[in-house]
């Protein structure tokens, strides 16, 4: 990571988003500050927070932040693995937004792409009224 790139943390949470950060970001906007980007993706399905921590997906979004490859086919190679497979895993990941592909246009390469250097994963085990969560819903 190079100086000029701030640190990001994407933020990975169960149920519900944290909308108190949401309110302050907002605020320090509305004050003309230029706030601290938050990151953060809600999941209320816990097979999606499964899918995130798979660790064949988290060697790719290390592989992304790390060594930034030009492709789907370089990164295949960074983590030696299979072209088809890693393909699949990126698919899922964007399908995530925990990834973005870009292009150069029509037959070019795909580049996946992260734009956070961390994840951290907020998993309640009590939800807001006290209560345990619904077993039925995990």
């Amino acid at each position: 990571m190079d100086d000029e790139h701030e640190h990001r943390v994407m933020h990975i949470r169960f149920g519900t988003g944290n909308a108190e950060r949401v309110e302050e970001t907002l605020a320090a906007l509305d004050r003309g500050e230029d706030p601290t980007p938050y990151l953060e993706r809600v999941y209320r399905d816990v097979t999606n927070l499964h899918r995130v921590t798979r660790p064949k997906n988290l060697e790719l979004l290390r592989i992304l932040a790390t060594e930034h490859p030009e492709s789907i086919r370089e990164t295949a190679r960074l983590v030696d693995r299979d072209v088809r497979q890693v393909h699949r895993n990126l698919e899922e990941l964007e399908s995530l937004d925990l990834i973005k592909f870009q292009s150069d246009g029509p037959g070019k390469p795909k580049r996946p792409l992260v734009w956070y250097d961390e994840i951290a994963v907020e998993l309640p085990l009590v939800s807001e009224d006290g209560t345990g969560e619904d077993r039925a819903k995990a």
